[in-house]
């Protein structure tokens, strides 16, 4: 996926979501910093569209769970090799039925995210004010989950 196909996507689901929500423009936008969230295009958009998006550091640890989900299936299926686009979407639906639904609870998926826990707390300086300190607090993969 390229930006400017990221951009059509939120431009058709964003905001008419948050609306659905009954978020107004009461809402903060998450994304990490993945070229196609980053580039200009989309930064005109967030911009043009008044979307407070929230201010992601890089190799900032993952505290988004269902990415944690996501990595175990894309390893699971690349070890199966597909060589093409249908023997994937085959190999992706036999080993996301393969995964324990035990896995798949919210309780191992919030579990999975201690490892990130632990990253922030030892990278962020507790000793500077409160309002630095919460700048630090946040990281992940993809559009999902902050503090």
């Amino acid at each position: 996926m390229n930006a400017a196909k990221y951009r059509d996507i939120l431009d058709e689901n964003l905001l008419q979501s948050a609306l659905d929500l009954r978020l107004g423009r009461r809402f903060t936008f998450q994304q990490d910093n993945d070229p196609k969230h980053t580039a200009k295009i989309m930064k005109e958009w967030l911009h043009n569209n008044s979307v407070t998006v929230l201010e992601w550091p890089s190799q900032s640890p993952d505290l988004n769970p269902i990415e944690h989900l996501w990595r175990d299936l894309k390893m699971a299926v690349h070890q199966r090799l597909p060589s093409n686009l249908t023997e994937l979407e085959r190999i992706c639906k036999e080993e996301w039925q393969r995964i324990p639904k035990s896995r798949v609870s919210l309780k191992s998926l919030s579990a999975s995210l201690s490892h990130g826990f632990r990253k922030i707390i030892i990278d962020t300086d507790f000793s500077s004010d409160f309002e630095e300190s919460k700048h630090a607090v946040r990281g992940g993969e993809g559009v999902g989950f902050a503090l």
